[in-house]
């Protein structure tokens, strides 16, 4: 396997780069956000978020920082989700901390470990579990910045296979999908991320679940 494809493969959350986030899809003009082109994807992140803040105590209004200067916030919505993400450098940041988290959660199972390809032809019952070096891990996390960046309305340039082939024969369950969401979740909230843009990069990543979960 090339480090490319290696990198793409672990990085189950993400499907093509046009496949969810910019699908075109018009949505109606009183949703809240407008990232996923998916009114699933974008339920499920919403749901996330309210779950998550109900546990927390708060609400999504609560946890907004107030606005001095009432043209920040419009100013703020011109922005691309990239540019509030902090552009390539807070992406990277983001990457970083999930990676650590995904491939250490036994949730996740980012390695594959016990799982055999399925399918009918020469690769049928043969070990998917991949054994990363650095380099190959220093090589997914490029591939992953490269692909929120250009999801995100950052640059346009993405360098991964298409997810759908590469995952085909992986058995990656709902369960673990959402584990692999709830990881990035948690390194939002770690990095400080607001509640909109949370919503926004969640949708964007539920949207690419088709593409990639097996077995439901």
């Amino acid at each position: 396997m090339t480090i490319t494809k290696l990198a793409v493969s672990g990085l189950f959350l993400l499907a093509t780069a046009l496949a969810g986030g910019c699908t075109g899809e018009k949505q109606p003009e009183d949703r809240e956000f407008h990232t996923s082109g998916s009114r699933e994807a974008d339920q499920r992140a919403e749901q996330r978020i309210a779950r998550d803040e109900q546990i927390k105590g708060k609400s999504a209004e609560g946890d907004k920082p107030a606005l001095s200067n009432p043209l920040a916030a419009k100013d703020d919505k011109a922005k691309t989700l990239y540019e509030r993400l902090g552009g390539d450098a807070g992406i990277r940041t983001l990457v970083d901390d999930f990676c650590t988290r995904a491939l250490a959660d036994p949730r996740v199972n980012w390695k594959r470990v016990g799982v055999v390809r399925g399918g009918i032809n020469f690769k049928r019952n043969t070990p998917v579990e991949w054994k990363p070096t650095d380099a190959q891990i220093d090589g997914m996390k490029f591939h992953m910045v490269q692909f929120l960046a250009l999801a995100t309305g950052g640059p346009a340039k993405y360098e991964g296979r298409e997810m759908k082939q590469v995952h085909e024969g992986l058995h990656i369950t709902n369960a673990e999908f959402d584990a692999a969401i709830g990881d990035v979740k948690a390194s939002l909230d770690k990095l400080g991320v607001g509640t909109q843009e949370q919503k926004e990069l969640l949708a964007i990543l539920e949207s690419t679940r088709p593409q990639v979960v097996e077995e439901r």
